[in-house]
């Protein structure tokens, strides 16, 4: 569904990324881990076009994307959650969610699934989007991109700042998301939650790809290298 190759990027003078290479297979749920700085939050935001991507080989469903605007990614199948949530403060919950189907594609979601898979959502439909808990936040964002009826949901640190039941709750989308056809790209700094939910990890470390696996095909100890830079990894 999604491959990439050397992929590079730049703020300024300053390069972020090194020659990153990255498959997502159709049904898969992949997780990128690695520390603060190591090119995570970059890697998605030149796969959706908000950072300049041009000359750059970036192929998603067949098609080349690099280069091509965001609007047009968007339209092609391949929507984000981004960190931090990032709401409309003025626009109700329902409004919020409403926004995600601008330039929606065929396919299961709509309201009904959203309320279905965030049922908390229902009785706070009509709430300002901000009033609400952090984790409902996140639901909305969660909600959001998928009105798109998204092929590749890319999700960018959904466990920042959450409780651990909170995350748990959220977390426990993720079936049922890939249950409706739809593969997942997450970003999330929690090694224990990406092992658990992901078909394969890529660790980030200083801008490159130091590690990559099956959760059950790698060690704590080289997890943690790669992670952190200790040695080699293997």
């Amino acid at each position: 569904m999604l491959e990439v190759s050397g992929l590079t990027a730049h703020y300024g003078d300053f390069q972020a990324l090194f020659g990153v290479d990255m498959q997502v297979e159709e049904g898969e749920t992949v997780a990128i881990i690695g520390s603060n700085g190591a090119g995570k939050s970059t890697f998605l935001r030149t796969l959706t076009g908000l950072r300049p991507s041009k000359g750059q080989e970036i192929r998603f469903c067949g098609q080349q994307i690099a280069g091509l605007p965001a609007d047009q990614i968007h339209k092609l199948g391949l929507a984000m959650v981004p960190e931090g949530r990032r709401l409309f403060r003025s626009l109700s919950v329902e409004e919020n969610l409403l926004i995600g189907a601008a330039g929606k594609r065929k396919g299961p979601w709509d309201l009904k699934k959203i309320y279905d898979l965030f049922p908390d959502l229902v009785a706070k439909r009509n709430n300002p989007g901000t009033a609400l808990s952090g984790g409902q936040q996140q639901m909305v964002a969660i909600g959001r991109a998928l009105m798109s009826n998204p092929s590749l949901l890319l999700c960018d640190e959904i466990s920042l700042g959450l409780a651990p039941k909170v995350i748990m709750d959220i977390y426990e989308a993720v079936p049922m998301i890939r249950a409706q056809g739809t593969s997942i790209l997450v970003v999330e700094q929690d090694v224990s939650q990406a092992l658990a939910v992901a078909d394969r990890i890529y660790c980030f470390m200083e801008g490159r790809v130091s590690l990559t696996g099956t959760p059950d095909s790698l060690s704590k100890e080289q997890i943690a290298n790669a992670y952190f830079g200790i040695g080699e990894a293997a």
